[in-house]
């Protein structure tokens, strides 16, 4: 009986090599298992599963995450405003590890003993899959044709047509992974400094060019109302991205640190993600304490560093899950949107726990909680140890 072998599968270029490599070259029983994060509709997954027995596979699963994706992680990474480097909401990162825990289970209830992912030598995938299949199934072998072959893009597809199975060499100038928190976009341009993507390498065509407004309702943090309708979040985030992604919005190159100590440069579309982490904030900034605010920022920074770099599973990813569900209790309200060509512009909140409530004070103008001889004795006190170091350190000083 030959060896049962579990392959990440998405039908692109580099899964589509490694079905037909470890079928024919290493004599493996391949079973193919394509993870949904909310990148694919029904067709596309019915045409991996066809494509995926056409290479040799001896069965393929489609795990449905999308619904477990959102709950576990990007309600999160919301709650936290994450942006890498203030420009990536971690579409691939965040996907990567919820993918490599699903794998990982799968292949643990059918008794693989080896699981396989088409990650290269050069970025951080390779170690987000690695590092989450050494935690949950230790005992499992992991294989990686292309990293281990140190194989180029033309060399794959030079392999595939040899074996009868033909590739559009245009169409795989472009690595692209959809998910519902975004779509990346790697080619020859990402590999350099200066080179921006062209317009006919982002997934989704600008068409809308008129100004629209858009509504979104937060409750405890969560999105969960669109232009005054409700709706989970997961549809929430879908709808919006249909909206939003006509524009061109959230269109950008991020460039980072990858986990193995090189830079790295992806393109990549995520309307929805920006817009929702902006007007999150946006509401956040109106209803949380500025200490709150603070300790917010540094600790969803850590957070997302470590999700970035696949530490999902340390326990120090649960305890701050906590502090950041504590921190939404009074993030409620509604965010007012309005959508341009390539941007997008935050009007204003609305929210119960608005700390600009009128009641108490307008900025800049009056207030009903304090006078201003208050404000007088409050600057002394607040100044006073500065004041004291100062004519210490100034006679100092002048003594020299």
């Amino acid at each position: 009986m030959n060896k049962k072998v579990v392959l990440a599968f998405s039908g692109g270029l580099d899964t589509s090599f490694c079905a037909v490599y470890l079928s024919q070259e290493l004599g493996l029983e391949v079973h193919t298992v394509v993870v949904n994060t909310g990148g694919f509709t029904a067709a596309e997954l019915a045409a991996i599963a066809t494509k995926a027995y056409a290479l040799g596979a001896s069965s393929h699963t489609a795990l449905d995450l999308t619904e477990a994706y959102y709950a576990d992680t990007l309600k999160y990474l919301i709650y936290g405003n994450v942006l890498k480097n203030n420009t990536y909401p971690l579409s691939v990162s965040a996907e990567r590890v919820c993918q490599a825990t699903a794998l990982a289970e799968h292949a643990k209830k059918t008794g693989a003993t080896a699981i396989a992912h088409g990650s290269t030598g050069a970025g951080n995938d390779q170690v987000r899959f690695d590092l989450i299949f050494n935690i949950l199934i230790p005992e499992v072998e992991i294989i990686t044709p292309i990293r281990d072959l140190k194989l180029s893009r033309q060399e794959e597809i030079d392999y595939l047509a040899q074996k009868g199975f033909p590739v559009d060499a245009e169409k795989a100038a472009y690595s692209i992974n959809k998910g519902i928190w975004g779509t990346s976009v790697g080619g020859r341009e990402t590999l350099t400094s200066n080179t921006y993507l062209p317009e006919e390498a982002w997934p989704t065509a600008v068409t809308k060019t008129a100004v629209e407004q858009c509504r979104i309702g937060f409750e405890k943090g969560e999105p969960v109302a669109l232009n005054g309708l409700r709706m989970t979040p997961v549809s929430l985030i879908q709808q919006l991205q249909e909206l939003a992604q006509p524009f061109g919005i959230g269109r950008d190159i991020h460039v980072g640190d990858t986990i193995i100590g090189i830079k790295g440069r992806v393109g990549f579309e995520a309307a929805a993600p920006l817009i929702l982490i902006k007007a999150h904030h946006t509401l956040e900034k109106h209803t949380l304490t500025k200490w709150q605010l603070s300790w917010k920022e540094q600790l969803a920074a850590f957070y997302g560093n470590n999700l970035h770099e696949g530490q999902f599973h340390d326990p120090i990813m649960r305890d701050l899950e906590a502090f950041l569900s504590s921190s939404q209790q009074s993030v409620t309200g509604e965010v007012f949107v309005e959508l341009h060509p390539y941007r997008f512009v935050v009007l204003g909140i609305e929210s119960p726990f608005d700390l600009m409530s009128s009641q108490l004070a307008h900025y800049g103008e009056v207030n009903e909680g304090w006078s201003g001889q208050d404000v007088k004795g409050f600057s002394k006190i607040l100044g006073n140890q500065m004041k004291i170091w100062q004519m210490l350190n100034q006679k100092t000083v002048d003594n020299e």
